[in-house]
């Protein structure tokens, strides 16, 4: 199985994605400091997550398939920064890939396909928080033009230690 000639299709997710795409967060929740989510979700209790991310609007959800498969292999978002309203113009993304798909470009195809998407919101400011050390998400952001602007210390605790979060911003 040669899983590097693997097609990849970008498209707007949907409601029937909704346990391919819990399992895969939850990956990140019990085996990474990615998330600073601490117990596993049922997709029931994922579902209000997904349906903040309409297929239009500046809070979207872009999601990874396998062509052949339909497989899930990863997803990405943009959500709300913050609730008050002066920050409406402004988003935070997130990507994750399933991790066997770790390296193959699938997250730039998300995070092209949801830039490309939010090109025609009222946006002026994308940013990502990156729980440290994560080389290869930092390497994905600053491709995108993504530029550091402060590390909160610290700020969270999770499998016994603290982690430190490095923040980045793109203007859009």
């Amino acid at each position: 199985m040669s899983s590097e000639r693997t097609e990849v299709q970008v498209r707007p997710g949907v409601e029937g994605d909704l346990a391919a795409l819990t399992d895969l967060y939850n990956h990140y929740v019990r085996e990474t400091p990615i998330t600073f989510d601490t117990v596993i979700f049922t997709p029931e209790e994922r579902r209000p997550w997904l349906l903040s991310h309409p297929v239009d609007g500046p809070h979207r959800l872009m999601v990874a398939t396998d062509a052949d498969s339909g497989g899930i292999l990863g997803y990405a978002t943009s959500s709300p920064y913050r609730a008050k309203p002066a920050y409406a113009t402004s988003v935070e993304v997130t990507v994750y890939v399933a991790p066997h798909t770790a390296g193959r470009g699938v997250g730039t195809l998300l995070y092209k396909a949801l830039f490309e998407a939010l090109s025609g919101e009222d946006l002026h400011r994308a940013y990502a928080g990156i729980a440290q050390p994560n080389e290869a998400s930092t390497r994905l952001h600053e491709r995108f033009g993504f530029r550091h602007v402060g590390t909160y210390r610290e700020v969270g605790r999770k499998f016994g230690r603290y982690w430190d979060v490095a923040w980045y911003e793109k203007p859009l």
